[in-house]
């Protein structure tokens, strides 16, 4: 969500046109994150994001903008994208696909309790289901093909004991993910951090103000999503080890709406290592081979090697088991 492509206020009124949200009122860029442009764009009837896609092709963008559509329409709180005055809902700005979406309530909580951890969990259970009849397939592009041509991108940049791991972990992946086609599957966001979901209330009671940022998302294991999730939300970010109170919340909340199987819960040590992975690799990528942007602010690699390397102690909470799931 850095800014890449600026945007004035005469080229978002133009965009404007073509909608039915009303006149212009503000414009303000989104200065966190990595991927994408991202604005905060009030009307004279509402508040909105105005996202431009850097990476995403105009092909590829169907997947997210209909789905979020699709999950909006199920109840599920998620940035609905406006449609256009033809009936479509993907536009063109400053030569870059992009999209409005509806700007939800809430806020971003850094250090989030066993509360907020129960309401992530017990929303994304609803959002695997109500995507599970989503029409449209397309894979996680950041699954094993990507970290496959990733790995040796960035490992001259490593020390001879990060190689080392890098190397026997992704080994290691590429044999566990011949089971992964068995498990439950579809529509998954596959970038669940704490950043990416909104609350209203109070801290002792929270709301959920929704899930954002999709453009990560797309077809892949459940557990897999469930992963990337544990491993940003219930720890402690200094050791990647597990607060097993917010684990708990998370998982158990989760699995009341969405049991796991048998096959998940055998899967599960594997799968958290494949989680912390996938955003250890990305964040080296992106650390050492950035790309240019007016405000970009690259995570931290070492965050994900540590989580990797406490999945590798055997820090691993206890997937909930529920009688007669298989």
């Amino acid at each position: 969500m850095a800014v890449f492509t600026p945007v004035s206020d005469d080229d978002a009124r133009a965009l404007l046109t073509r909608y039915p949200l009303g006149a212009l009122k503000s414009l303000r860029g989104i200065t966190a994150g990595i991927e994408n442009t991202n604005y905060f764009l009030e009307t004279d009837r509402g508040e909105y994001v105005l996202t431009l896609f850097e990476v995403l092709t105009r092909e590829q963008l169907p997947f997210y903008i209909e789905l979020t559509h699709h999950l909006a329409r199920r109840g599920i709180p998620v940035p609905e994208p406006q449609t256009l005055d033809d009936g479509t809902r993907l536009a063109e700005l400053n030569g870059k696909p992009c999209a409005i979406v509806t700007r939800l309530p809430g806020a971003y909580v850094p250090d989030p309790g066993a509360a907020h951890c129960a309401l992530a969990g017990a929303t994304l259970a609803r959002a695997h289901l109500a995507g599970s009849d989503f029409a449209i397939r397309q894979p996680n592009l950041r699954s094993l093909d990507w970290w496959l041509q990733t790995v040796p991108k960035v490992m001259p940049f490593l020390e001879p004991a990060q190689a080392e791991l890098l190397a026997a972990e992704i080994a290691a992946q590429a044999e566990a993910a011949k089971a992964w086609p068995a498990l439950p599957s579809g529509p998954a966001h596959c970038d669940l951090f704490r950043d990416n979901v909104l609350f209203a209330g109070t801290r002792e009671q929270p709301l959920m103000g929704g899930f954002i940022d999709f453009y990560f998302a797309g077809c892949d294991t459940w557990l897999f999503d469930v992963a990337v999730s544990l491993n940003d939300w219930c720890v402690v970010r200094e050791t990647g080890e597990f607060v097993p109170e917010l684990a708990q919340a998370w998982l158990a909340a989760y699995a009341a709406v969405r049991p796991f199987t048998d096959a998940e819960i055998q899967a599960w040590p594997l799968m958290l290592r494949a989680a912390g992975l996938r955003f250890w690799l990305s964040r080296l990528y992106d650390f050492y081979l950035p790309r240019p942007a007016q405000t970009l602010k690259p995570h931290d690699p070492t965050q994900f090697e540590r989580v990797l390397r406490a999945r590798h102690r055997g820090d691993v909470p206890v997937l909930p088991r529920t009688s007669g799931v298989r």
